[in-house]
């Protein structure tokens, strides 16, 4: 470990408590004021601010075994909120912004919360539109200080409306009289207190509540320190919900560690303004969102064609190459089939010493200005929330960034693997310290090396059960302990492993023939001319595939072909865009990248609008194969029908 040894808090109310009193006045959150200045806040801010605000509830009766909702997205007020809800035994129900009324409406009303923390008075007001189904709520509170919202009632209910800074004034008022109310309080916390309830995104079916305790949290909190160098003093840019599990983490992480947030937002401009700001480096984000990174790096370097395009592309690919040495003197490559670590020691050297001017000069001509942008002292990024793919993986190896792929679920808080800092095996995870992992057949068995099968996973972090829902929990999680991620795995031989796709994606076509649609799917959005795809065809002679365009691209690609549309929202019905497309799916879904002749695209429908998160999209972006299939349940089975 390259960091402090940990103690083991047990509690995330005592990893506040301990890295307060061991950082007084490290840098906690950078978080920016009306002006869009980052403003700091100290570990001993945070430690006092939190013990105000749970202080304030506590005026409310909020209490052990209490559930409040959270429905917003990152900001400082998020963990302030948060770390005060777990300091007083009480659990939050988190939830994003984009979160639809409908499914808030089912979140808060399953969960039972008598107050919930909006984000804004948008959110507050989302909140008092479903009063009618949420019987059980006495109070929102409005986290935004800015926002000009008057404490109350709503009309016709005894509903109060009360802002962030008066339940601060509650708190410091009752802690003048009790000032041993919040160390008394966080002293008080179990290991096996439940610390929240996340309902899963929907991706798949109706969101399922997942209790999360300390002990889930903590567990991991003690074990990722020794698989990724995490120092005092770093900086992670938080751009991701963090209502989401992933992000959640990474924040607990940045606490126990003394690291500093800086809150930013996943849209590419503010992004990249906000790495050369604070330079962070940490990044932790969703595979789309390192692609959209990658994606804007090609962009800038070959929109106007000619040397600068011809000599980005030659580094790149060099770059690619150079590390696969790298990898292969250093004997981390993946060992899907025994490999020599000797002989790839050998075969690599030479390479590495002839090559190594020209590895140079490409760092000092295209790859350090790609780093510049990441703020230019950019440790690692994280990739987390699905299938990292190979492309992205080996243009960050290519420009000499770390990016580390982790791999869970909401069930397991979430990490259970993730490829390790100190020992990066390319394309490839490993279990975290303290994680049991298993791959197996269909009969239960454990499967061989080089053998897909179901990944099922123990420990320490695997919730114990869905809220309220013994017969989902049964289908999951057996009697040893053992969670059925519902993911398909291979092991390596040196004791690694890679994601193969989602067991309850897998299509069956009409021949019998299983097909996997996430690697078709993320091969597919390698095109610049394709923002998103899935693939359909359950039960079919053939598989097809419903496809939204890159409008933008598509519209540069007809501009610098001279070729004549009348406005953006026509142009999925032009003949020269699925022209187009019906090129760039040929291109990608072939035998030379290692597809079989039944997982080709058959046929294909263009899309016309834009999938909304929260609709067509869950919050880490991945499609709501449910959801598209009801929305566009004409358009698939049109796909099949007879000519």
């Amino acid at each position: 470990m390259h960091n402090e040894t940990l103690s083991g808090p047990g509690t995330i109310a005592a990893v506040l408590k301990q890295t307060a009193e061991k950082h007084p006045d490290g840098i906690a959150q950078l978080s920016k004021n009306a002006w869009g200045q980052y403003k700091p806040s100290t570990f001993l801010d945070l430690y006092g601010e939190a013990g105000d605000f749970a202080a304030g509830l506590h005026t409310l009766g909020i209490g052990a075994g209490d559930r409040v909702g959270l429905v917003s997205d990152n900001r400082r007020e998020w963990l302030v909120a948060d770390l005060a809800v777990l300091g007083l035994r009480a659990a939050d129900v988190p939830r994003g912004r984009d979160t639809l009324p409908i499914e808030l409406s089912y979140i808060l009303s399953r969960a039972e919360c008598k107050t919930v923390l909006a984000e804004n008075l948008e959110q507050a007001e989302k909140v008092l539109g479903i009063l009618e189904s949420l019987p059980l709520l006495e109070r929102v509170i409005v986290l935004d200080p800015q926002s000009a919202l008057p404490d109350g009632t709503t009309s016709g209910r005894k509903t109060e409306i009360l802002s962030y800074r008066s339940i601060l004034d509650r708190g410091v008022s009752y802690r003048s009289e009790d000032k041993d109310f919040w160390e008394r309080s966080l002293s008080q916390v179990e290991p096996d207190d439940v610390a929240t309830v996340i309902f899963t995104s929907g991706t798949t079916g109706e969101p399922k509540g997942v209790p999360l305790t300390h002990q889930n949290f903590c567990h991991q909190l003690e074990a990722i320190p020794l698989v990724i160098d995490i120092r005092s003093g770093d900086i992670f840019l938080s751009v991701l919900p963090v209502w989401h599990v992933f992000e959640r983490i990474v924040q607990y992480i940045a606490l126990i560690s003394a690291s500093t947030l800086a809150y930013s937002k996943p849209i590419g401009k503010i992004m990249l303004h906000d790495f050369a700001l604070v330079r962070p480096t940490w990044m932790a984000s969703v595979p789309r969102i390192w692609e959209a990174i990658k994606a804007g790096v090609y962009k800038n370097a070959t929109e106007h064609g000619g040397a600068k395009a011809a000599i980005f592309l030659f580094f790149v690919a060099f770059g690619s190459f150079y590390a696969r040495l790298t990898a292969m003197n250093k004997g981390l490559m993946p060992q899907f089939e025994k490999r020599s670590v000797v002989l790839d020691r050998l075969l690599s050297i030479v390479p590495l010493i002839v090559l190594w001017p020209l590895k140079k000069l490409g760092d000092a001509l295209v790859f350090s200005k790609v780093k510049a942008k990441l703020g230019g002292r950019f440790k690692a990024g994280i990739s987390g929330g699905g299938s990292l793919p190979a492309d992205i993986d080996e243009f960050f190896a290519a420009a000499g960034i770390t990016l580390l792929n982790g791999y869970g679920l909401t069930e397991t808080a979430p990490v259970i693997a993730i490829r390790n800092f100190f020992r990066p095996v390319r394309l490839t995870l490993a279990p975290l310290p303290g994680t049991e992992i298993r791959i197996v057949d269909d009969s239960g068995r454990d499967c061989p090396p080089g053998v897909r099968g179901l990944i099922l996973a123990r420990g320490k972090q695997v919730m114990k059960g869905y809220y309220r829902n013994p017969e989902a929990t049964a289908k999951v999680l057996d009697a040893d302990g053992w969670f059925n991620t519902g993911d398909l795995g291979v092991w390596t031989h040196d004791g690694n492993f890679a994601i193969r796709g989602r067991a309850k994606d897998t299509i069956v076509l009409m021949g019998g023939e299983n097909v996997e649609p996430v690697p078709i799917e993320a091969k597919l959005r390698e095109s610049e001319f394709i923002e998103h795809a899935m693939v359909v065809g359950q039960d079919k002679k053939f598989l097809g595939a419903l496809i939204q365009i890159d409008t933008k691209a598509v519209e540069q690609y007809l501009k610098a072909n001279a070729v004549p549309y009348i406005a953006r929202d026509t142009l999925a019905a032009m003949p020269e865009v699925r022209e187009l497309i019906n090129e760039e799916i040929s291109l990608r879904i072939n035998a030379r990248n290692g597809f079989r002749p039944f997982e080709r695209i058959g046929r294909f429908a263009l899309l016309d609008r834009t999938f909304e998160l929260g609709k067509e999209l869950s919050a880490k972006q991945e499609i709501k194969r449910h959801v598209m299939a009801e929305l566009y349940g004409e358009v698939i089975e049109g796909l099949f029908k007879e000519d």
